[in-house]
């Protein structure tokens, strides 16, 4: 049975930092490529970044660059995504997403696997 369990959400200040984790069990991690989404009330699903099976590619969504960072432990079937200078309007619930093989994809469509989310609040 395939899990993706997110966790380190929460209620931070404007321009404070989190640090999301997603445990993954029920599929061979490794041969996966992992992803984070976010969707806002009332707005649609938004990506957020993705890491390539070893976890030497990355790639990120505009509005995110140079603040967030995905990473991956394969060793612990685990990714994490670090959430620095965090906005208001990042306030959101967090998804980590899982589809096998290569691509780094921007489209929720091409995972397969979801978690059920872990809220983030950003204060002003």
């Amino acid at each position: 049975q395939v899990q993706l369990i997110e966790s380190g959400g929460g209620l931070v200040q404007a321009g404070g930092s989190l640090r999301l984790a997603c445990a993954a069990s029920g599929f061979t991690f490794d041969t996966y490529t992992m992803a984070w989404f976010r969707q806002a009330p009332g707005k649609e699903r938004e990506f957020v970044a993705a890491i390539s099976r070893s976890g030497g590619n990355t790639r990120s969504g505009d509005s995110v660059k140079g603040r967030f960072t995905i990473s991956r432990d394969n060793a612990k079937n685990t990714e994490y995504l670090q959430m620095n200078s965090l906005k208001p309007e990042e306030t959101a619930v967090y998804y980590c997403a899982a589809r096998p093989g290569a691509m780094l994809s921007a489209f929720g469509s091409m995972y397969d696997y979801w978690g059920q989310g872990t809220q983030v609040t950003v204060s002003s």
